[in-house]
């Protein structure tokens, strides 16, 4: 039986967009622990995830480089003034929880950088706005660690912060990136009350889908987002659960429009036609090409060419500190965060709002990741496209 090894995966190349940087590379495909790495064949290989986290090199800082200097990257303010949120004032009582696999052993102390960096109040562990668990709920049995998804959990932490930092935050830690184990961890942040629950990871889609759908993801209630992944054109699950609202990619840029800034779609935002979820009865009039599930639902911030900034001070890959990152892990925590700032998840089922409510985001019209022969499914458009779904947040209305 072949013996499938963690790796780490290098982004797309120039051909497809990110030639001006090209020293990025995935935070992990990895499924398996660092310490014990489990040995599984190609048939199960669907039922392990990956992180959609996508690192920017050229501007991250090396392990014993300076550790407070500058981030470079976009902070708070910027994602908050792209999407015109209410993150002042909007929040309060709200919970979002993001789901990882493995721990991240610096994840409370590396927050506090964060949030002390842009001036955010504090969330503690103490302070009871901070909770970190197992997938079983232990605060004190935690699984083992391993770097790469530390720096995955560090970047959704983030993120969350930047965008609701009046939110609680739990951090749910899965014993492995088994589909099984992280589908277990998302049952978890449910039980404890969380209002949103971000999956910035997927995996192949597979026949046992439709059980995971029922079995994890189906939590009417509560918002559930997931990243569509950072390979470009191409399905990944739990992405494409009807019961999720599926989070693609855009690069953000500032510009001199009465908007202030500018996006086009990501050429690594995963996208397309499902291979086993039956069309939702929200994706009917949306003209999607596809007779099955369509991905994605809405986008947000993910070229790491235009990323955001992240601390993590658990060194991965020779990085650690102050770092710029991408992917639609990116995106996925923000648009998770957007649900809560609305404030109305309790009528949350999957992702319809957004379709009821179009008027509310920003139509994102240029840019493709890749080629295919329904052309919206790889190029964006007015109106629904695959890499952007349809579009990215304009306030909290459609949400």
């Amino acid at each position: 039986m072949p013996r499938l090894i963690p790796k780490l995966a290098l982004a797309v190349t120039a051909a497809a967009g990110l030639g001006a940087i090209p020293a990025l590379s995935t935070v992990a495909t990895a499924a398996t622990p660092t310490a014990s790495p489990a040995v599984h064949t190609a048939a199960d290989s669907a039922s392990w995830a990956h992180s959609d986290a996508v690192r920017n090199r050229a501007r991250s800082h090396k392990t014993g480089a300076t550790a407070d200097a500058t981030p470079s990257g976009y902070g708070p303010s910027s994602i908050q003034s792209a999407y015109k949120l209410p993150s002042s004032s909007a929040g309060s009582g709200e919970t979002v929880a993001i789901v990882d696999a493995y721990n991240d052993p610096t994840a409370a102390a590396d927050l506090a950088v964060y949030r002390g960096q842009y001036g955010l109040s504090a969330c503690t562990v103490a302070g009871g706005c901070l909770k970190i668990v197992s997938q079983t709920g232990s605060t004190t049995s935690l699984p083992k660690t391993n770097a790469s998804w530390a720096t995955e959990e560090s970047l959704d932490l983030d993120m969350v912060s930047a965008t609701c930092p009046n939110c609680h935050i739990i951090l749910v830690e899965a014993s492995s990136a088994s589909s099984a184990n992280l589908g277990t961890a998302v049952n978890e942040a449910a039980k404890l009350g969380a209002n949103a629950i971000s999956n910035s990871y997927g995996g192949n889609e597979s026949s046992k889908d439709a059980t995971y759908d029922t079995k994890y993801y189906d939590h009417p209630g509560i918002a559930i987002t997931a990243s569509t992944g950072d390979s470009g054109y191409g399905v990944e699950y739990p992405a494409a659960s009807p019961f999720v609202t599926a989070v693609g990619g855009t690069s953000l840029s500032t510009s001199s429009n009465s908007r202030g800034w500018t996006e086009t779609a990501w050429s690594g935002a995963g996208a397309g036609c499902s291979s086993n979820e039956a069309r939702p009865s929200y994706q009917a009039g949306a003209g999607t090409g596809c007779a099955e599930r369509a991905v994605a639902d809405v986008s947000a911030i993910a070229d790491p060419n235009t990323g955001v900034a992240v601390y993590d001070s658990t060194p991965s890959q020779g990085y650690s500190g102050w770092q710029v990152y991408g992917g639609t892990s990116v995106a996925s925590p923000i648009i998770a965060s957007v649900y809560a700032l609305a404030g109305n998840t309790s009528s949350v089922d999957n992702a319809s709002l957004a379709y009821a409510h179009t008027g509310s985001l920003n139509d994102v019209t240029s840019g493709n990741d890749g080629s295919c022969s329904v052309s919206q499914l790889c190029t964006a458009r007015t109106g629904w496209d695959g890499p952007t779904g349809l579009g990215t947040p304009n306030g909290v209305g459609a949400f």
